[in-house]
């Protein structure tokens, strides 16, 4: 008999808060997001609205499926796989989704919403939705069959999400009311979403695919021109996996030439631990917090 061997993730940042306390974890929100990049945890504390943990989890290989992934962590981790917590959410990592108005959203037609976007494959793909009641949008999208099947075993209350739900509550929570059409980036494992946003409201949401420094520009650039946007005044906030000096914010910066790093959402609290990473980081992860 053959044994199926999975190996664990490989950690990348492992930051803890002091007063975190495992043996209380109803206290505790647990936020998880899954894709190309790997897998990230965090874990909010419900009374104090603050995040004391953050970790981060690159896949061991770029074979390996993301169930098997959270598979391999939840049998070795003191946090994923464990039950009893307050509230449980997963954000997975993919451009198979569609947003339309929540008014025109009927349970049970996701599948065929979702098909007019990307063509489902059954076997390896389950479809979910999750609406945004002040957005009043709903967003339907595919998820790898495995990790929602792990997912649903684990956490049967949980909650499934996909990472522009997270992008867009992130946002809206931030913005002003009145403010102008702005234009956001957060760049992921060669992708980057692109989100517009007016008055609270999203007008433009897409994951693009790019493979060079050059292919990011171009639909950057592409996004703005069709919204009336000057790349030479109009702001651009971007957070997600880069560098000050990585040659990605480089060509960014050679664009546009009013950009800026984003702040991890307002209204919540963070541990002096998550110091160790820049604010730009992990925004989907500490959105899910709004969702």
């Amino acid at each position: 008999m053959s044994t199926t061997v999975f190996m664990p993730p490989v950690a990348l940042h492992r930051l803890h808060d002091e007063t975190l306390d495992l043996d209380n974890l109803s206290a505790y929100n647990l936020y998880l997001t899954a894709g190309a990049a790997g897998l990230r945890v965090g874990v909010a504390d419900v009374r104090r609205n603050k995040f004391v943990a953050l970790e981060d989890y690159a896949a061991p290989d770029s074979a390996s499926s993301l169930a098997t992934q959270a598979q391999a962590l939840a049998a070795e981790h003191e946090l994923v796989g464990r039950t009893g917590w307050n509230r449980v959410l997963l954000a997975v990592q993919n451009r198979h989704f569609t947003l339309l108005p929540a008014s025109l959203f009927r349970p049970g037609d996701e599948a065929a919403y979702l098909r007019l976007h990307h063509a489902t494959d059954p076997q390896r793909e389950s479809v979910h939705c999750y609406t945004h009641t002040g957005l009043e949008i709903s967003s339907v999208f595919a998820a790898e069959r495995g990790l929602a099947e792990w997912f649903r075993a684990t956490y049967p209350e949980g909650r499934l999400v996909h990472h522009t739900s997270t992008l867009l509550e992130g946002i809206a929570h931030q913005n002003e009311q009145g403010s102008a059409r702005r234009i956001y980036l957060s760049i992921g494992h060669q992708e980057v979403t692109l989100v517009a946003m007016r008055d609270k409201q999203p007008e433009f949401c897409n994951v693009f695919p790019f493979s060079t420094p050059e292919d990011l520009i171009y639909y950057t650039i592409l996004v703005m021109q069709e919204l009336q946007l000057n790349p030479d005044q109009d702001l651009v906030t971007v957070w997600g996996d880069l560098m000050h000096d990585s040659e990605l914010f480089t060509i960014l910066r050679k664009y546009i030439r009013n950009i800026r790093f984003g702040n991890r959402p307002y209204d919540l609290s963070y541990s002096y631990r998550l110091n160790d990473v820049f604010e730009y980081r992990y925004f989907e992860l500490y959105a899910l917090h709004l969702c």
